[in-house]
């Protein structure tokens, strides 16, 4: 999310910002402005919406100087405004930021104790506060109150600062958010993405956690943020604008896969209370009064977000112990569906802005039910016209069939269980601290799983030329199951069907021969000796075993070995792989979080078998990223 470019150098810094941003543009933003020191001081230039509009205003109002930071804003706190775009000044402190700082609150309330007026509404405005009070408390430069500040506040930054008495530099400083340098001739840059910075410099260094540095025309000086030293040798960057862009991957869709854990991170972070098991999110407007008159959830969703609605049911039920029901939203809105003022409605949408599920929140909210939006756009309709929302932090998505913005939606939705039960009292805290942990842990154990990725690259090869398959699942491996056959259709174009594994005796089992995938989500969960079951069923009609289980399951790993060596229907593969069982194993996990892993592999083996073929993967026929009609 959002975009940051920084410039010391001799050349005009206005322009370079504006075309370094608008090569983040892909980042998605819903803001944008510059910070440029002019030679008498600091001026800023911000702008609601697209580049253009800071372009325009630019126009209006020029920035000339050669020291400079830019940024293009996704709104986290504070809507957009330009009150609320960076970048954000006090005193003579000039700053932007991508990240949350998770204590913002009680920092903000320190300040304004102490005199403090605050312009905006953002956790960013507190950054530039603090290293100006760490500059007139006498710190030595700016780069020690920059250590100052970042000593004080908690929580994911990437920040680039600016100060009017040091027209010669700017400091910068990363925690669990990107930022690289550039290392260019009399001229030094920073920017959150390597694309910002490939029409000026191809050497490049990247920063890591706790380390800051101090950029001058002369280069940069990188330390620890204790001050200790760092010698990083710089990168050449040999890439295209385009797979820049891509952060060298192949497609956006796998770049997006593996952004996965960063993207749960950000979701959670500031809302989880581990200490005391609880959730921190006054946005979703659910008081413990409110919540206790709860009578149902009424999950209402289409596509891809309909399946993280159908987990989130399952959490709601056991967490909350709320009856809870799941809708598509083009199937509510024509049938004349009963909201009750004792309803809670959970509209989820990646875009915000579905046309379906949109109509459906405004008949439960004329209705007098409450409504809880579950949306990744800051400011779209359906938050708008809801009663809470409870935003996920995926960052833009670039690629049609969705992956990162599923898991902080299975995210969020876990957390809004918790938050529930927590409410009713119908979750001890124990459990929510079980529950907690096991989610805050989530996302080392998804970077765990998409180690797997060449063992289901093998498999997609060895199944390329099925023409049908079949995804099974029980509990919440049901909804893993029905996207797992949602992706594999959106980009790949096999027909794939995804069921409930109980069910499969039920009218499937007819499909089942020798020719037929049948992918198996099959954690050692409470449904596991039925579910193995159900594999057994197939293996005895000859179907191609592919399972997804946890790390150390011998016995799914032998019952999914290929029976005579290879099958006629693989294409040729590397040799030694062509009778390895096709599993993809995922760590041991709580119960609740085994959605976040075990679709990893599903979402991997539809890519995989796109690519393979030669589809379009980021762009697949006939989709569209965000569906506005009927």
């Amino acid at each position: 999310m959002c975009g940051i470019v920084a410039y010391v150098g001799s050349q005009e810094t206005a322009p370079i910002l504006v075309e370094g941003l608008r090569k983040l543009e892909y980042r998605g933003y819903d803001s944008a402005g510059l910070a440029v020191h002019t030679g008498r001081g600091i001026e800023i230039v911000r702008a609601v919406g697209k580049l253009a509009n800071l372009d325009a205003a630019l126009r209006k109002s020029p920035l000339h100087g050669t020291v400079g930071v830019g940024h293009t804003r996704w709104a986290t706190h504070g809507r957009p405004s330009e009150a609320n775009a960076h970048p954000h000044v006090h005193g003579r402190v000039a700053v932007v930021h991508n990240g949350i700082i998770e204590n913002h609150v009680d920092l903000r309330r320190e300040l304004e104790a102490k005199g403090v007026r605050f312009q905006s509404d953002t956790d960013t405005e507190i950054i530039a506060v603090l290293v100006e009070e760490a500059l007139k408390g006498g710190a030595a430069d700016l780069a020690q109150a920059v250590r100052r500040t970042i000593g004080q506040v908690r929580g994911a930054y990437a920040i680039a600062v600016l100060s009017s008495e040091k027209p010669e530099e700017i400091v910068v400083a990363k925690q669990d958010s990107p930022l690289v340098l550039g290392v260019g001739e009399g001229e030094s840059f920073a920017a959150s993405d390597i694309p910002a910075l490939l029409a000026y410099t191809r050497d490049v260094i990247l920063l890591e956690d706790g380390e800051m540095a101090v950029l001058r025309k002369g280069g940069a000086e990188i330390t620890k943020i204790d001050g200790t030293p760092v010698k990083r040798a710089q990168k050449r960057i040999d890439w295209s604008p385009t797979q820049a862009e891509k952060g060298g991957y192949k497609h956006f869709m796998l770049k997006e896969i593996f952004e996965q854990p960063r993207a749960i991170e950000d979701t959670l972070r500031g809302r989880v209370d581990l200490e005391n098991g609880d959730i921190i999110a006054q946005e979703i407007g659910v008081t413990p009064e409110l919540a206790k008159k709860i009578t149902r959830v009424y999950f209402v969703a289409c596509g891809t977000s309909a399946h993280a609605a159908m987990a989130g049911r399952y959490w709601v039920e056991q967490l909350a112990r709320i009856p809870a029901q799941v809708e598509i939203g083009s199937e509510v809105r024509y049938r004349e569906p009963v909201f009750l003022p004792t309803d809670l409605v959970v509209a989820v949408s990646q875009s915000g802005e579905t046309a379906d599920t949109l109509a459906a929140v405004k008949s439960a909210r004329s209705m007098g039910a409450h409504v809880v939006a579950v949306a990744n756009v800051v400011d779209s309709a359906i938050p708008r016209a809801a009663d809470g929302a409870l935003y996920t932090h995926a960052g833009p998505e670039i690629g049609v069939a969705s992956t990162k913005c599923f898991t902080t939606q299975l995210a969020a939705l876990l957390m809004l269980a918790v938050y529930l039960g927590r409410r009713r009292e119908t979750l001890p805290v124990a459990s929510a601290k079980r529950v907690l942990q096991a989610l805050w842990q989530s996302p080392s154990l998804m970077r765990d799983v998409l180690q797997t990725a060449e063992d289901v690259r093998l498999i997609a090869r060895r199944h390329l030329r099925a023409k049908d398959m079949l995804f099974l699942g029980r509990g919440t491996g049901y909804p893993i199951a029905l996207e797992g056959a949602l992706k594999l259709k959106e980009i790949s174009y096999i027909h794939a069907e995804g069921y409930a594994a109980g069910e499969m005796k039920h009218g499937p089992i007819a499909l089942i021969d020798e020719e037929m995938p049948v992918v198996v989500v099959c954690p050692k969960d409470v449904h596991y000796e039925k579910t193995f079951s159900n594999m057994q069923e197939v293996k005895a009609r000859e179907g191609q075993l592919i399972a997804v289980a946890t790390q150390g399951d011998g016995a799914v790993q032998e019952l999914c070995a290929p029976d005579g060596g290879a099958r006629p229907s693989r294409p040729s593969i590397p040799p030694g792989h062509q009778n390895a069982p096709d599993v993809i194993f995922v760590p041991p996990a709580e119960p609740e979080v085994l959605p976040l892993l075990t679709v990893i592999p599903l979402q991997l083996l539809a890519y995989y078998m796109a690519d393979l073929k030669g589809t379009d993967v980021d762009q697949p026929r006939n989709l569209a990223k965000t569906v506005t009609v009927e």
